[in-house]
């Protein structure tokens, strides 16, 4: 599917299904830090959580369902560690850049962003320490995304009844994407109430449609 549309002869690239940046644009301005829930309700529903579903959710679902065990789990959780990251740079409203980052809001580095996030935010919280995340970010994440495998004794597994093991260094793949989603779910209700949530949102889309 193309990631643009043509408009009498100008070309605006999609950052959700059937939304251009323009769309974005204009949209953006009913947004205000602290304002009308409906209104953040349906920015999170047509803008995010349509972006993830096209991009993340319904691809890693067709992986899972068309799989036949024989390496799957490595796309999977390659897909499930890039779609962590964004929504750890959404929640933080940081926007990655390759040279010269700007700190507060721009990150050239992912382990620090990765890593907090993984140890301080539910419900990923009850799944890893500090240790873990940088455990997981070094030997899964860096691993899967720079080596095409994991490392340090780390395995993918279909599914259990844990997410993740940490004593056996088990990544549970498709319970992992139920916390995964679980995430999401939580985190569209607490972007109708939350003003800092909003503002790091409204920073993070903003940079997607400059």
């Amino acid at each position: 599917m193309s990631s643009t549309v043509t408009s009498g002869g100008a070309r605006s690239e999609l950052i959700a299904p059937g939304k251009t940046k323009d769309d974005w644009t204009k949209f953006a301005k009913q947004l205000v830090p602290g304002g009308d829930a409906s209104i953040w309700a349906e920015a999170f529903d047509k803008f995010l959580l349509g972006r993830l579903r096209s991009r993340y959710l319904k691809p890693i679902a067709l992986v899972r369902d068309k799989g036949e065990w024989e390496g799957e789990g490595f796309t999977i959780v390659s897909i499930q560690c890039a779609l962590i990251e964004f929504l750890a740079a959404t929640r933080a409203g940081k926007n990655y850049r390759h040279k010269r980052a700007q700190p507060p809001h721009e990150y050239q580095n992912s382990r620090e962003l990765f890593v907090d996030f993984l140890f301080q935010t539910a419900p990923f919280d009850k799944l890893f320490s500090k240790g873990d995340a940088e455990d997981f970010y070094s030997n899964v994440r860096c691993a899967l995304l720079h080596e095409a495998r994991t490392k340090n004794g780390w395995i993918i597994w279909v599914t259990g009844t844990i997410a993740i093991d940490r004593q056996k260094k088990i990544v549970y793949r498709d319970s992992f994407q139920g916390v995964i989603e679980g995430y999401i779910n939580n985190y569209g209700i607490a972007l109708t109430a939350d003003a800092s949530l909003q503002e790091a949102f409204l920073r993070k889309f903003n940079d997607l449609a400059a």
